[in-house]
């Protein structure tokens, strides 16, 4: 339960992560513990239990293991490990029913090489290899059922190991650090027999004789399941995400035109509309200024144009006046049937010349 709640409250923590992490590129430290299962041994000993031998069967037992190493930041990592594990013994099996007690203990380093997989996954998944040096220390003390004969075992070998290793790593929201899940098999290469057995005949638990003898076990296969952390050195955190561009705000217009019917001053609703929007729009850019100018097309004669101009100017200031602009900044100017929008010949009616520009500034 514990364990469960702690990858949950891991998981939760790294979910405001953003930025995915990168392979491991440089030095790093890493360690783990758990459970270490070791299979079954066939023990060959001779003098006891009518020279058969027996199988030695172990209870679940703890490991750990710490690792310093470096990655080459394509996913291949090398790392130097070094390790503990320990089995109890549940039980031996042999020609006769007997009692047992003892206990295994391992302890050596590896050399180990390993290759992370980018799958774009919220874990990255890893495998590896490793050899090295494996120091088995054996405990073995058992009683036939029938009182007549004992053994005791007390002896360390020297071995050649392996290992093979399975693993998920998940980043944590610190720069660096990320949590592992491993599963790992190692074994000992042709186990050496060792002499400092003891082989003992009893009489009403009173020893009576003594033999010694080597002792030899067979293959050594532990399957360990371990969980732990990563640190790689210099990770810097990712960058912050670039904030979000906000649009500007529209800037008010400043130049609207109203236009008129032929030969009118007077203003049309569209007109109303467009004149109160400019009157809206000169509080919002703060004018100072506005220039009320009015046009003509070219069909009547530029004295009468001139005048015309100078009336719509004035429909329109006063529109502006009654919509809340004060009058004293207000310009009006009429320009009779000069600069059209739209060139044309003489006396041509052309809708877009007969027009009010208001100008904000």
């Amino acid at each position: 339960m514990k364990l469960r709640s702690a990858l949950l409250a891991a998981t939760v923590l790294a979910a405001p992560v953003a930025a995915k992490a990168q392979p491991v590129t440089g030095l790093y430290v890493s360690g783990g513990v758990g459970v270490n299962l070791q299979q079954n041994q066939t023990v060959n000993a001779g003098g006891i239990f009518s020279g058969a031998g027996f199988n030695t069967r172990s209870e679940p037992g703890v490991t750990g293991q710490a690792s310093v190493g470096y990655g080459l930041g394509n996913g291949l990592r090398a790392e130097l490990e070094g390790f503990y594990s320990w089995n109890d013994l549940r039980s031996i099996k042999s020609s006769g029913p007997t009692s047992s007690s003892g206990k295994n203990e391992k302890a050596g380093a590896f050399v180990n090489l390993l290759y992370d997989f980018d799958l774009g996954l919220p874990v990255y998944p890893y495998v590896g290899v490793g050899a090295g040096y494996v120091w088995d220390h054996n405990v073995v003390n058992a009683v036939a059922a029938n009182g007549g004969s004992a053994l005791h075992y007390d002896k360390s070998t020297d071995n050649f190991g392996y290992q093979g290793i399975a693993g998920l790593s998940y980043p944590l929201p610190v720069p660096g650090l990320s949590l592992t899940a491993e599963y790992r098999f190692m074994g000992i290469l042709d186990p050496q027999p060792a002499a400092g057995g003891a082989v003992y005949g009893l009489t009403n638990g009173a020893i009576t004789s003594q033999a010694r003898g080597n002792m030899k076990f067979g293959n050594d296969f532990n399957h360990q399941i371990l969980i732990g952390v990563r640190y790689a050195f210099g990770v810097t955190p990712p960058p912050p995400p670039p904030a979000p561009i906000v649009a500007p705000k529209p800037t008010a217009a400043r130049t609207y035109l109203v236009f008129f019917d032929w030969d009118r001053a007077d203003l049309t609703a569209r007109a109303r509309e467009i004149v109160a929007e400019a009157a809206r729009a000169s509080t919002q850019v703060q004018a100072t200024r506005i220039e009320v100018n009015g046009y003509t097309d070219k069909s009547g004669t530029p004295q009468y144009n001139q005048r015309l101009s100078v009336r719509r100017a004035q429909s329109v200031a006063a529109e502006l006046v009654k919509d809340g602009v004060p009058r004293n900044v207000i310009f009006i100017h009429g320009f009779g049937e000069t600069h059209p929008l739209v060139p044309t010949a003489q006396g041509v009616r052309e809708p877009q010349n007969r027009r009010v520009e208001i100008i904000l500034h």
